[in-house]
């Protein structure tokens, strides 16, 4: 099953959703319109013959009304919490720093199952630290389904198969999804989209 290609779409489709849900500390301080872009997703060579780097979805925030810089989201899929490297991201999150001379960057990843890797990012001596990275991260596997199960917010409702739940709630979870998907998306195109999300992740 190709994950990053249904997230992709997902976040594209409901990009304010995705990062109100992915990033909710962000987010919840931002009020009011907002124009949101996704940019560019492969990046930049140094040299034409190295291997060029590719961000899932990385989302430009701005405010039409100018009261605040623009911001950059940075958004990871990640299937195989075993396979993120930490190290990657902080490349992409430095290429992008530097493509859109911007330096208010917010890396988010996405983990399918739980993540027992390192959050933080150090290059130091013993008198000072030079660099340090670090990342917002979303565990589905681990967020509890009934806290989303009546959500207004249709990305979450679409990921309540990916969030955890006793064996014996499977219908109901599966049931609030599809009712979200419904109630929340009036476009009978994306509606029959959605429907093989539901489907996939349910099992």
């Amino acid at each position: 099953m190709n994950h990053d290609q249904n997230f992709k779409n997902l976040i594209l489709d409901y990009p304010r959703q995705a990062i109100e849900f992915f990033a909710a500390e962000e987010m919840a301080v931002f009020d009011g319109p907002l124009r949101i872009t996704p940019v560019r997703q492969e990046q930049l060579k140094h040299r034409l013959k190295e291997r060029h780097r590719e961000l899932d979805v990385p989302l430009l925030v701005e405010w039409p009304s100018g009261d605040k810089e623009m911001i950059l989201f940075a958004l990871e899929e990640e299937t195989q919490s075993s396979r993120f490297s930490i190290h990657r991201l902080a490349h992409y999150c430095i290429d992008l720093g530097e493509m859109f001379q911007l330096d208010r960057i917010v890396p988010v990843v996405i983990f399918l199952n739980n993540y027992r890797g390192p959050t933080t990012l150090s290059y130091a001596s013993d008198s000072r630290i030079y660099l340090q990275f670090n990342f917002l991260f979303c565990e589905l596997s681990v967020i509890p389904w009934q806290k989303f199960r009546a959500s207004s917010n249709i990305v979450a409702r679409l990921n309540l198969p990916n969030m955890s739940y006793p064996k014996g709630d499977k219908v109901d979870v599966y049931a609030s999804a599809m009712q979200g998907l419904f109630q929340l998306e009036p476009a009978m195109d994306k509606q029959f989209k959605y429907l093989d999300f539901v489907d996939l992740y349910s099992n």
